[in-house]
């Protein structure tokens, strides 16, 4: 994908949204009490994202089961910026079926 593409793309692949997260350094979380004795809304957390304070941290197996229970599938865009970092945007929605899959 080019630099100035800005359109995002869906997978449902575990294991290209667990490199796409950890390359970005970021790491599997839910959103603190929205789930009370389940896991609630899934989110990716990022280092120096001004809420953190309401995320809980998650492991991967618990994060995926949830991906999965809920149908959801990882938006996500592959460009850089200016100064090389890599983009960060993703966001989870519900499956279409025009997904990668696994």
């Amino acid at each position: 994908m080019s630099k100035t593409d800005r359109s995002g793309h869906t997978t449902t692949n575990h294991e290209f949204i667990k490199q796409w997260v950890t390359e970005r350094g970021g790491h599997p979380a839910c959103v603190r009490g929205t789930g009370e004795e389940e896991i609630g809304v899934l989110r990716i957390d990022f280092p120096g994202y001004s809420g953190s304070d309401s995320l809980e941290p998650i492991s991967w197996d618990e994060w995926f089961e949830k991906f999965e229970e809920s149908e959801l599938a990882f938006l996500h865009r592959d460009i850089k910026g200016d100064d090389g970092s890599l983009d960060r945007f993703n966001k989870l929605v519900k499956r279409t079926g025009d997904e990668d899959g696994e």
